[in-house]
């Protein structure tokens, strides 16, 4: 009986994509293969119908082209008044998408996909309205003539001789959920033409003569079918992924090609290529791996390079596993509604045949509704059709000897069994000795020590002893018993030693990949991922390892272990090519397969990065194929993680010119604004001396004077500012140190704010015996003006601005306290920064240049550069207040 199958389950892309869809509006498209078919008319008509079952039907906008039919359809739906927009000097009517998205109908009619907005509008293309109104929740009724689709763009082209201009995306046309075909006979659309229902007559002739020949109509006609047709299979596909149907449906033919590990399977490909020609249909090539059996190099080889022979021919290829073959392969095919199934003929005899039904048999014996084709073919370098063939591992006659110590032991215990007390079934402890060489040693060393406990239990516990004769007919058949239950369980012993140990090598291959993956997920740089890499690949691999980057084709050496400062001529030539053409280069593929390295190239969604090689073993052995399947895995992660590093390297760079624009923009507004004060008042009382200067007296006119001056001298604070910002940012602001007298400088700094006009009490509270400062005098004086004009722009007239110092063994902290309002909580961890600006009630008053928003960001870097420290605390006392502290270090200083 057919072996049972699993119930087929539903597909979770297709039921992820019907969720996606869930809230998103439904596209209709009416297509047709020229203008004229009647696909606005067939619109508006089924437009109507829904209009009658209940439907909120609104016109976006329908070209009737003066067709008295298509016109007297539009009567009886509403509409969507048009948007008048100006182009070269002509005022046309467009759709209005906002008029739309705001009356938000059930069912919108919008003509014409492939059209062209005017410029200025929202956005450039139609379709690209179309799918606003999708992602808004609103249906839409839409037409489409197939020469607008972009993937038939050239074929169209080839037909007609006219380069069509306006196109829609496939993916367009590809997600809409439903497709109407609107065809009519090449000659009934030529009487149309001729009867001007399509074109004006001026246009119809000239259409007739280029476009509307009856040979462009027909290949036009034949692209829309076919178009259709596809479009609907999908739909089929699709429909019976999510509802967990099983296939076939034969509603278009589609083919699979199984490949094997024989060199039949070029073979098969090839005429799995040419019945998909015939049949015009799509194909698809698979092979299906048995998880218990692990093909050897040449088995794999062959494989591989069947399925890149697929995939060049243009077929969709896929890797199954399964121990039941023929049952994986008939679950396949119905879920993906394969039709015709081609594989090779079985190389097993009668024999193979009576023991195990092949292939080709199980798939006739189960299909229901495929067709199989068997290809056969004079090649039988390798055998048993499309089974894989288990990977012979070396015999060593050490396994054999330790077979045979087994036996041996187990004659000593059944003699002295047999000695010590009556054991009637002595076999069994020959089936332990058979199972036990099995499981330590692998199938053939079981099956000889199955044979040889045959003879070893014959030899000595069967009458008569020690001769191979056996007296009587139940002992032969017991004999014979013996003998095919230990073979029976030497062969499953062996082959689940044999699983075993596959399933450790994937588990190890799959550690070490997840390792590597970790590894890589931690680094942040991107110059630290190339020699992680290296590292873990050379550790997983043995052999040597080279990472080359560049988009250019001069890659260079980003890393390599082991150590290597340059690869031979012949090597960066297999480089450079995988670069430039992204495909493997070098050993075992069909690119300089004589240079002794192989190179992937390192594959992102942004293009090659650069290529990863690895050289010839210590024995000159290639990779083997599941050390190939590794290392493009990794790979594959490590083309991913420098991506990601380089993406992290972008977003900071992004994010770094984004805050360099917004601190210039900033800087250029806030010296436009800060500079137009002064300059107005300089402008001003220069322009009252030019004009009144005579008529003034003398007090006015020193008044003036004075006012030029404050204000030139606040200017000249605010370029120094300036400056001394550019300075500390580029690394450049000299530090010229020396002793200094800080009562001095906190005497000037004081005396200045005054003269500037602030009107809080401004107090110098220092110590007689304040210690000398090492420090820039002018850097130190500036700071310290700014942090007091900090004060003085934030607090009221009535405010007490104190400068004092606390001084003790090891350092002498400068302070500016102020009894203000004080700065909110949010905003103090943020008052050294560059154009941070506080409201202050202050702020028409004396300045220290703060009014840019750099004066505290200026004294810090002035502080900073002396190797002290600046804080700030709020409040100080009561709730109020403020306090900036500005410590230096006092070791070895003068007293």
């Amino acid at each position: 009986m057919p072996a049972s199958t699993p119930k087929q389950r539903a597909s979770p892309d297709a039921i992820l994509a019907v969720t996606k869809a869930s809230g998103r509006g439904r596209l209709k498209i009416f297509l047709g293969a020229a203008p004229g078919v009647g696909k606005t008319f067939a619109m508006l008509s089924a437009a109507h119908a829904a209009k009658v079952e209940g439907r909120d039907v609104v016109v976006g906008l329908v070209e009737t082209h003066g067709r008295r039919e298509t016109d007297a359809l539009s009567e009886g739906l509403e509409g969507i008044p048009r948007k008048p927009a100006i182009y070269v000097n002509k005022i046309l009517s467009e759709f209005d998408i906002d008029k739309a998205l705001a009356r938000r109908p059930g069912l919108l009619l919008l003509d014409e996909l492939a059209h062209t907005n005017i410029p200025g509008s929202r956005h450039p293309k139609r379709w690209q309205d179309v799918e606003e109104l999708l992602a808004a929740g609103i249906d839409v009724w839409t037409t489409l003539n197939i020469q607008h689709l972009e993937g038939l763009n050239d074929i169209v082209q080839k037909i007609t001789g006219v380069k069509v201009r306006e196109t829609v995306p496939d993916y367009v046309f590809e997600d809409a959920d439903e497709v109407v075909l609107v065809d009519l006979p090449t000659d009934e659309l030529l009487k149309r033409l001729a009867e001007g229902k399509v074109y004006v007559p001026d246009m119809a002739d000239r259409a007739r003569k280029r476009f509307f020949k009856p040979e462009n109509l027909t290949a036009l006609r034949e692209l829309a079918l076919r178009r259709a047709a596809e479009r609907i299979d999908a739909d089929l596909i699709e429909h019976m992924r999510a509802q967990a149907i099983e296939g076939p449906w034969p509603a278009r033919e589609r083919i699979l090609a199984c490949i094997g590990p024989d060199r039949d399977a070029v073979s098969i490909v090839r005429a799995g290529k040419r019945l998909a020609d015939v049949m015009d249909a799509p194909w698809m090539a698979v092979t299906v791996e048995r998880p218990s059996e692990q093909l050897d190099a040449g088995a794999r080889r062959n494989v591989e390079a069947a399925l890149e022979l697929a995939r060049t021919l243009g077929a969709e290829t896929s890797t199954l596993t399964a121990s039941d073959i023929a049952a994986e392969l008939l679950r396949f095919a119905k879920f993906e509604n394969v039709t015709q199934i081609v594989l090779g003929r079985s190389r097993g005899g009668f024999v193979t045949e009576m023991l195990r039904r092949s292939l080709p048999h199980e798939l006739l014996r189960r299909a229901d509704g495929v067709a199989v084709h068997v290809i056969t073919s004079r090649e039988r370098e390798r055998a048993r059709g499309a089974l894989p063939a288990p990977r012979r591992q070396p015999l060593e006659p050490r396994s054999f000897l330790w077979a045979t110590i087994a036996v041996a032991v187990a004659i000593g215990v059944a003699e002295g069994l047999t000695r010590l007390t009556t054991f009637p079934n002595i076999s069994m402890i020959f089936l332990l000795a058979v199972a036990a060489s099995a499981v330590t040693f692998g199938i053939w060393p079981a099956v000889y020590a199955s044979v040889l406990s045959f003879l070893a239990y014959n030899l000595f516990f069967i009458e008569p002893l020690y001769t191979f004769t056996v007296a009587e007919p139940h002992e032969l058949l017991a004999l014979m018993v013996f003998l095919a239950v230990a073979v029976i369980i030497s062969t499953l012993a062996g082959r689940v030693r044999e699983q075993a140990r596959l399933a450790a090598d994937r588990m190890r291959a799959t550690r070490r990949l997840y390792e590597f993956t970790r590894r890589l997920a931690g680094i942040a740089k991107y110059e630290d991922i190339p020699d992680a890499a290296v590292g873990a690949v050379h550790a997983g691999l043995a052999r040597p390892t080279v990472i080359l980057l560049g988009a250019n084709e001069e890659p260079e050496i980003a890393a390599a272990w082991p150590p290597l400062e340059a690869l031979g001529t012949g090597e960066m030539t297999a480089a450079r090519w995988a670069l430039k053409h992204d495909e493997p280069a070098g050993t075992d593929t069909a690119t300089l397969p004589s240079v002794g390295w192989l190179f992937l190239p390192m594959r992102t969604a942004h293009g090659v990065l650069g290529v990863i090689g690895v050289g010839l073993g210590d024995d000159g052995e290639k990779l083997d194929p599941e050390a190939r399947i590794l290392f493009e895995a990794l790979a594959e992660q490590t083309a991913t993680a420098l991506d990601r590093a380089s993406l992290s390297r972008e977003i900071v760079r992004t994010r770094g010119a984004a805050e360099t624009e917004r601190i210039r923009n900033t800087l250029l507004a806030s010296i436009s604004h800060d500079f137009r004060t002064p300059l107005a008042s300089i402008l001003g009382s220069a322009t009252s001396l030019i004009d009144y200067g005579d008529k003034l007296d003398a007090k006015t006119r020193l008044e003036l004077l004075d006012q030029v001056k404050s204000e030139a001298e606040a200017l000249d604070e605010m370029v120094r500012n300036l400056l001394s910002m550019t300075r500390i940012d580029a690394g450049a602001l000299e530090v010229r140190k020396d002793w200094v007298d800080v009562r001095e400088i906190a005497e000037r700094v004081a005396s200045a704010a005054r003269r500037r006009g602030a009107r809080q009490k401004i107090e110098v509270d220092l110590p007689g015996d304040l210690p000398l400062v090492h420090a820039d005098a002018r850097l130190l004086e500036q700071a310290l003006s700014n942090v007091v004009g900090n004060a003085v722009i934030h607090t009221l007239a009535d405010t007490r601005v104190v400068i004092d110092a606390v001084v003790d063994d090891r350092s002498l902290s400068l302070r500016v306290t102020d009894d203000g309002p004080g700065i909110a909580e949010a905003a103090l961890p943020h008052i050294f920064e560059k154009f941070v600006h506080a409201e202050g009630p202050g702020r028409a008053l004396a300045d220290g240049g703060e009014s840019t928003g750099l004066g505290l960001a200026i004294a810090k870097g002035i502080i900073e550069a002396h190797e002290a420290s600046i804080v700030a605390e709020s409040p100080v006392e009561k709730g109020r207040g403020t306090r900036v502290a500005m410590r230096f270090r006092l070791a070895g200083q003068v007293r």
